[in-house]
C-alpha cells in the first residue's frame, strides 16, 4: 500500500488498486508457483496497474494549478504527520518533491528500492529490465536527487 501511495500520490487510487491487486493475487493463487518470488510479482503487478492508471488518467482532462498556487507541508504530505521540527518537515517536503520531478521508471525503481526495501533483483523483475538496468536506473534517480539537494 506504501509502494502505491507514493506511486500514485491519492489515497483513493491508491486503495482502489490495491484492492485490485489483491484480487488478482486471489485469482492467480492457484498458479502461483511457491518456489516463485510472490514479492516480486505483487509489486511487478503494481507497477503495471500504476502504468495502466497513469495512461488512461493521461487520456482523461487534467487540472491545472496555477503556478502561484501556496501549498501548506500538510498538503503537499498528504495525510501523513508533519514533525515538530520545521527543517525535519521542509526536508521531507523538498525530498518528496524531488521524488515527484523524476521520471517515472526511476521514481518507480527508487520507491522500490528505498520505500518498498525491494534488492536489484527483484527490482529487475517487478520492472521487467536487467539488473544492469534496475542497478542504473536507481543510482541515476539518486543522482539526480543529490545534484538537485
Amino acid at each position: 500500500m506504501r509502494y502505491l501511495l507514493r506511486s500514485t500520490r491519492y489515497r483513493e487510487e491508491a486503495a482502489d488498486l490495491f484492492q485490485e491487486i489483491w484480487l488478482r493475487t486471489y485469482r492467480a493463487y492457484s498458479r502461483i508457483e511457491l518456489e516463485s518470488n510472490v514479492r516480486a510479482w505483487l509489486y511487478a503487478t503494481a507497477t503495471n496497474l500504476c502504468r495502466n492508471r497513469v495512461r488512461d488518467n493521461a487520456r482523461q482532462a487534467s487540472v491545472m494549478v496555477p503556478d502561484n498556487a501556496e501549498f501548506s507541508a500538510e498538503d503537499t504530505l498528504g495525510n501523513a504527520r508533519t514533525s515538530a521540527n520545521e527543517s525535519d518537515s521542509y526536508a521531507a517536503v523538498r525530498i518528496r518533491e524531488l521524488i515527484s520531478r523524476l521520471p517515472a521508471k526511476q521514481r518507480q525503481a527508487l520507491h522500490l528500492r528505498y520505500f518498498g526495501g525491494l534488492e536489484f533483483e527483484e527490482i529487475a523483475t517487478a520492472t521487467k529490465s536487467s539488473l544492469e538496468s534496475a542497478r542504473a536506473t536507481v543510482s541515476q534517480a539518486m543522482r539526480k536527487i543529490r545534484i538537485e539537494w
